[in-house]
């Protein structure tokens, strides 16, 4: 028996097809052998675990890799319950083909949202569990005794009465014939020896030696290498290019119009491609979005904030009235802008094409989404197409959309039996990806003639990224990740706040730029509107920050552990040193609390220095604590970054930045002392990838005003002639 998450062949399709369009229904799709042999011979004792003769081990990983750490922590829960020797364990990724032919026996390789442990921790541990009895069972069937005699510790498998041993690559052969078990026990994890500890990362050393292949750095034999040009407005089309002026130009084999709007240059070097396509006469119709600006969008999203209709995320009580009644009402109108997920890694695809054939080899967040986007480009059936992925050179939600994959497979398409790797230029990656959604919120307060808050609204107008990317996943219209962290309940981000009369709604405005899930997603923005709104309710009741929030979260005890923890590693009720000044933060989201405490310094009005920044987490278990340090600094990378920096602007439709002299990022002297609490309180199971990224920026704006006595609702700080120090 292989454990699996429940999830049936049509709800794969379905969520496959929204991300990556296409999935036919009605396929036929032959089941595999119940027992499988790797590539050298290997037996599968389960489809999660390989034992090769030598002892090795190799794990099956269904989830992408893109520097989260996953891959180590995937492989660190299945080795806890299989019991085997972690100097000998190594990984490999299934194909999305391979887990359809298996009757998904993988589930799902969709890798976003901190989804890669949390929602497959139980299976992939029931799967070592699994493997590790079957493994004791055919030792104890050898020595015929009973396998209740026998344990197993580091691969060695011991029957104790008489002292005898062997080792799991003897029986790994007979392992694998055997009956798999209908139920295991898992372990404790007080009782954890691998799991949740801070283990090394897996893929660290092939990438410090150059072994690690990424997708930009493949070759294949016979391959030639494309550039692409999309039409520089959304939604615009290709009209005419001038093939002849470049096909004398060193290496081009090829020049093709891509789709509707695009056109590829191929040749045997991707930098022969990119040239040539320079100098090749395009002329495009950029249709009517070419007079939109980010003023005009602005303005189009400044009318929601005022509208009567919008759609309902949370609401207690009546606030209108509580507002009504209130001895000092307290407004504040802030704003969200586009953002770009710049991996480091731009988009790219390789895919070779024949009649009867299409594969791709792929840095991808949703393999399934990706042989989707095969299948439709290629014109061919699921079943004769396949997806090898591939590590990412960062993802952040951009790799879960699927754009790049069926251009490569359309060029691929155009010159059969050829191998096309399709690389992004930074300009093209900038200027044509799928970003971070704009918006903005009107929050108003009510306050008592005690100072106590009786009732808030706030209104967010602005774009829904489900409306772009899976609008059929509406509810009657509302896109519930809109309300990420503002929401009554769940893991996908609960209000930590009790307040009586209460009201969070969208007024949904799409303008013609795609946005998409870009790490933290809506989060990010709301933790800014929702945590310095707090800040100014607390200094409008003439309140201490923390003491303001802590009498509104009584029944939020693990929002309230964290920025507890916060505060007291910073030394809140202490005074904080001459010129350093100190601001809060917590959230909930994708199943985890967070919270941040910041220590700044602001010279001439405008410098900031942020000394330290502190925070906590609490994802329930903590598989490995080393990474979940890392995880948390690097958010805090991408989140500051975002903060001072991150800003993609519209003029005449299209965006401005085109690499990163006009999209910058945090430098290592920008960067703050970063302290992460860990605290996992037990009993479920969050993420640690993407929540503490949506507490820094308030946290530091709130130590801004601290200092300054300014607050600032817009950012990036760079619009406000505000820097690092």
């Amino acid at each position: 028996m292989n454990y699996v998450p429940k999830i049936d062949r049509r709800s794969f399709v379905v969520s496959a097809a929204a991300f990556g369009g296409g999935l036919a229904l009605g396929m036929d799709i032959p089941l595999g052998p119940t027992v499988v042999r790797a590539a050298d011979g290997s037996p599968e004792v389960t489809a999660w675990v390989v034992i090769k003769p030598d002892d090795g081990v190799v794990i099956r990983i269904a989830r992408s890799e893109m520097g989260q750490g996953s891959m180590t922590g995937l492989a660190q829960l299945v080795a806890e319950e299989l019991e085997c020797d972690w100097s000998k364990v190594s990984t490999e990724f299934p194909t999305p083909g391979q887990n359809l032919a298996r009757n998904l026996v993988w589930g799902r390789q969709f890798t976003a949202g901190s989804r890669a442990i949390r929602e497959s921790h139980e299976y992939v541990r029931k799967a070592g569990a699994t493997a590790r009895t079957m493994l004791i069972q055919a030792a104890a069937n050898e020595w015929k005794v009973p396998a209740a005699e026998c344990n197993a510790s580091n691969s060695v498998i011991t029957h104790r009465p008489s002292g005898r041993t062997t080792t799991y690559g003897k029986v790994a052969e007979a392992a694998a014939k055997i009956e798999p078990p209908k139920e295991v026990v898992l372990k404790d994890p007080k009782d954890w020896k691998i799991a949740g500890k801070p283990l090394k990362r897996l893929d660290t050393p092939p990438k410090v030696t150059g072994e690690q292949v990424y997708g930009i750095d493949l070759k294949l034999p016979g391959m030639l290498c494309a550039a692409i040009k999309d039409c520089p407005v959304f939604g615009g089309k290709l009209t005419s290019f001038d093939a002849a002026k470049v096909q004398g130009m060193p290496g081009v084999k090829h020049v093709v119009k891509v789709g509707d709007s695009a056109v590829a240059v191929v040749a045997d070097r991707w930098w022969q491609a990119k040239t040539a396509l320079d100098a090749l006469p395009a002329t495009w119709d950029e249709g009517p979005n070419a007079k939109v600006s980010s003023a005009s969008i602005a303005e189009f999203i400044k009318g929601g904030l005022d509208a009567e209709q919008a759609f309902v995320g949370n609401q207690q009580g009546d606030v209108k009235q509580a507002i009504a009644n209130a001895a000092k009402k307290v407004e504040a109108v802030y704003s969200f802008p586009y953002q770009n997920h710049a991996t480091m890694e731009p988009m790219n695809a390789t895919a070779v094409y024949t009649a009867d054939r299409c594969e791709a080899w792929v840095p991808t967040q949703v393999a399934e989404a990706a042989l989707a986007s095969v299948s439709e480009a290629s014109g061919l059936p699921i079943a004769k197409c396949e997806v090898h992925k591939l590590l990412l050179g960062g993802g952040f939600g951009r790799r879960t959309t699927h754009d790049y994959v069926q251009q490569a497979v359309a060029i691929a398409k155009q010159i059969p039996g050829t191998p096309i790797k399709l690389i992004w230029s930074r300009e093209e990656d900038m200027t044509h990806g799928r970003y971070h959604p704009v918006t903005q919120a009107k929050m108003v307060g009510a306050l008592d003639a005690n100072n106590n808050l009786t009732g808030l609204h706030m209104r967010i107008s602005g774009q829904s990224i489900l409306a772009f990317v899976n609008p059929q996943n509406l509810q009657d219209g509302k896109d519930p990740f809109v309300f990420q962290g503002l929401n009554p309940g769940g893991a996908e981000g609960q209000l930590g706040y009790t307040i009586p009369n209460l009201l969070i709604d969208h007024a949904m405005r799409n303008p013609h730029i795609p946005p998409h899930f870009w790490r933290g997603v809506n989060n990010n923005q709301n933790a800014i509107y929702l945590e310095c709104f707090m800040d100014e309710l607390a200094h409008a009741a003439a309140q201490d920050p923390l003491e303001f929030r802590r009498k509104l979260m009584s029944k939020h005890p693990k929002h309230l552990a964290v920025l507890n923890a916060v505060a007291e590693r910073v030394g809140w009720d202490k005074p904080a040193p001459q010129g350093i000044y100190r601001g809060l933060a917590q959230q909930m989201g994708y199943g985890s609390y967070v919270a941040a405490a910041a220590e700044i310094s602001v010279t001439g009005g405008n410098k900031i220095k942020i000394h330290r920044i502190v925070g906590a987490t609490d994802p329930g278990h903590a598989v490995n604590p080393a990474q979940i340090d890392r995880q948390v600094a690097g958010s805090f990378v991408y989140g500051l970054s975002a903060l001072f920096y991150g800003e993609c602007t519209v003029k005449d439709g299209r965006i401005e930045q085109t690499n990163f002299d006009t999209y910058n990022s945090m430098r290592i002297a920008e960067m703050p002392k970063v302290e992460s609490i860990v605290m996992p309180s037990g009993g479920f199971w969050g993420g640690v990838g993407e929540p503490t990224i949506f507490v820094a920026a308030p946290a530091v704006l709130n130590a801004f005003f601290a200092a300054t006595g300014k607050r600032i609702r817009s950012v990036p700080l760079k619009n406000h002639n505000i820097s690092f120090a």
